[in-house]
């Protein structure tokens, strides 16, 4: 069994270029299945051994260890692929996961904020300073781009075409999206880079990136969260607000101001448009206005 679920991250990593977040997704779910095994005092079956049964008994153990149903979920799938894997390679010749139910799930409304608070959170960073600068620079462009945490630290200087002031961004599995940058956006990235300071002892990957940390190195995920932690209690934001909250935001904003689902889709790096769906349920404020001026008998049509 560890001989198999090293070949499958050996194959997402060469063959499928997976990243490094899937990477460790994958890599803590298949190894929750091996603790499931070592919970029970059971030896670690080989892959070929392991039936639907012993999967519904894993599947039993998470619900008893109250793992959430989204994490479940997401383990189930993993093992699809995994399974879907070794049957393609001829280690096993079945996919025990393959008849799985999926547990139903309830569907989350994203957390955005409202034109008020976003612009309490863009003025909170004071651009004093390099630190100032480089924070107002990362939430004017996270909220004037729809930006992932992960497509914000991956920026490079070559990625903004300052011509067309257009980003180019890499999203999850490696594909590339184009989006615009506002001139709030440019602007503060313009103050920024007028105080950025590479470390020219870095390599070439680490000097490139457009924010950087006080050493002058490329930024990492977890520097922009503590960033945002510390402006969203500045500006008495709640703990829900987190840099993925500006992502919601920059949608339901952009839905509320009257664009269209299939270019905030497009905007966003959604495969599906159903993923961004989800923004119209939380886009009140522009059915309520579609409502009041198209029906005959709303409040404003009857007044008048």
């Amino acid at each position: 069994m560890h001989a198999a679920i090293d070949a499958f991250l050996r194959y997402l990593r060469i063959e499928r270029n997976s990243s490094p977040l899937t990477l460790k997704s994958y890599s803590e779910d298949l190894s929750s299945l091996l603790a499931f095994f070592e919970d029970r005092k059971l030896p670690v079956p080989s892959p070929e051994t392991v039936d639907v049964h012993t999967l519904r008994e894993y599947v039993a153990y998470l619900h008893a260890c109250q793992y959430s149903r989204t994490t479940i979920a997401r383990r189930m799938a993993c093992l699809r692929s995994f399974f879907r894997y070794l049957n393609r390679e001829g280690i096993c010749t079945h996919n025990p996961a393959k008849v799985l139910r999926t547990p139903k799930q309830g569907r989350k409304l994203p957390n955005f904020l409202t034109n008020e608070q976003m612009n309490s959170l863009l003025e909170n960073p004071v651009a004093d300073d390099a630190a100032g600068a480089r924070d107002k620079a990362m939430i004017e462009a996270m909220y004037s781009a729809g930006l992932r945490v992960a497509e914000l630290v991956a920026l490079n200087l070559e990625d903004w075409d300052r011509d067309t002031d257009m980003l180019r961004i890499r999203g999850k599995g490696k594909k590339e999206r184009i989006a615009p940058l506002g001139k709030y956006a440019v602007r503060a990235l313009n103050d920024y880079l007028a105080e950025r300071k590479p470390d020219p002892t870095a390599p070439a990957t680490e000097q490139q990136a457009i924010f950087l940390n006080r050493f002058g190195r490329r930024l990492t995920t977890r520097s922009v969260g503590r960033m945002m932690e510390k402006h969203r209690r500045h500006a008495g934001l709640t703990s829900e607000t987190t840099p993925h909250t500006l992502r919601h935001t920059f949608a339901t904003h952009l839905l509320d101001g009257g664009a269209d689902l299939r270019s905030v889709q497009e905007l966003l790096g959604h495969k599906s448009l159903t993923t961004t769906q989800i923004y119209t349920h939380v886009s009140t404020k522009r059915i309520r206005d579609t409502y009041e001026n198209a029906h005959p008998h709303s409040a404003k049509n009857r007044e008048t």
